[in-house]
């Protein structure tokens, strides 16, 4: 049995599509799960009935609930930087260095960036609903989001000399500038956050991550924008993962043609292999067996090449309109005479 014929490429590009397609079916359903998780989640109301709620409640716990209510920090908030009068609970300053890179493959100049700078601050922070009711959002930098407000955003261009330029060439980078960027989650900002909901023993409300494992959601955005959102990246993902599963398909079947037609050439060469014997076996052969089958008179008396059949006689092989084989219809190449002793 001749041996399955995938290269090395192929081996590794269908290995490759293997595991991307896991890695992203993995991701797939996790994201499936948090929409379904997202969809099965209560909306609460942020007022004062919701204390009453609670001590109702067994463990005084709701495990994934959503609930929206507006940013009021707990003490004094965090003041930007580079914006005067702009507050909010939670500040990221960035500093993003953006360069020229030279692609010898694709014969071009590509754009890169590298943070060179990152802080984030918060303070604590409540959420307030109807009545003036307040919620203690806890641990807000391990939540998904929020989208927060870019208050300072400021490019610092690169100036360089001729001797920088010559390096830059000989070096393959090019430096562009500085991003200096600073994010707020502003103070009076609407938040839909999705977590676990627990009355504390001085009465408190408090929002925390899902103690299941769940994801934990703060959202400057509706829920249902936030729903929809993530279950566009949960099809994102699927879509991917079904991209790598085709890309995988048309690797094994391209291998597979290639198999067959390897098979269907080797049987060929088999089946020559048995008349070219036959025909030299010697007295096995009647008359016939031996006849051109052109003129059906004359003795076949060449062998056609490439394709090497011993078809006809030499006088009909130059009375052929067409320099193709009779048998196989391909194109001759060369023609060797047979001499009988």
């Amino acid at each position: 049995m001749e041996e399955f014929p995938i290269g090395t490429l192929q081996a590794v590009c269908l290995g490759s599509s293997i595991a991307f397609s896991g890695l992203f079916y993995y991701i797939y359903r996790k994201k499936i799960k948090t929409v379904d998780k997202l969809a099965e989640a209560p909306q609460i109301a942020l007022n004062k009935n919701l204390v009453d709620l609670l001590n109702a409640t067994p463990g005084k716990c709701l495990q994934y609930v959503v609930i929206e209510g507006t940013v009021q920090p707990v003490g004094e908030p965090l003041s930007s930087q580079f914006q005067e009068g702009s507050v909010g609970v939670i500040q990221k300053l960035v500093l993003r260095e953006h360069k020229l890179v030279w692609n010898s493959l694709a014969r071009t100049w590509t754009d890169r960036d590298r943070v060179l700078h990152k802080r984030v601050s918060a303070v604590p922070f409540n959420l307030v609903g109807e009545d003036r009711a307040s919620l203690r959002v806890l641990c807000p930098l391990e939540a998904t989001g929020p989208e927060m407000e870019t208050v300072h955003e400021k490019f610092h261009q690169a100036s360089y000399g001729f001797t920088d330029l010559l390096g830059q060439y000989l070096s393959g980078e090019k430096p562009k500038g500085q991003l200096e960027t600073e994010e707020m989650l502003k103070v009076g900002v609407s938040v839909t956050a999705v977590g676990e909901l627990i009355l504390d023993t001085d009465r408190l409300l408090k929002l925390r991550p899902p103690t299941d494992g769940s994801e934990y959601f703060l959202s400057t955005s509706d829920f249902e924008s936030l729903r929809l959102e993530q279950e566009g990246q949960a099809n994102g993902w699927r879509a991917l993962a079904c991209g790598c599963v085709a890309v995988g398909v048309a690797i094994l079947l391209w291998v597979g043609l290639r198999y067959h037609r390897r098979l269907l050439d080797r049987r060929e060469r088999e089946r020559m292999r048995r008349e070219l014997e036959q025909m030299w076996a010697g007295g096995g052969q009647g008359p016939e067996e031996n006849t051109c089958v052109i003129c059906l008179s004359n003795p076949r008396g060449c062998v056609l090449l490439d394709c090497g059949h011993v078809c006809c006689c030499y006088s009909c092989y130059q009375a052929l309109p067409q320099p193709n084989c009779p048998m196989c219809r391909q194109r001759i190449r060369r023609v060797v005479a047979l001499y009988q002793a």
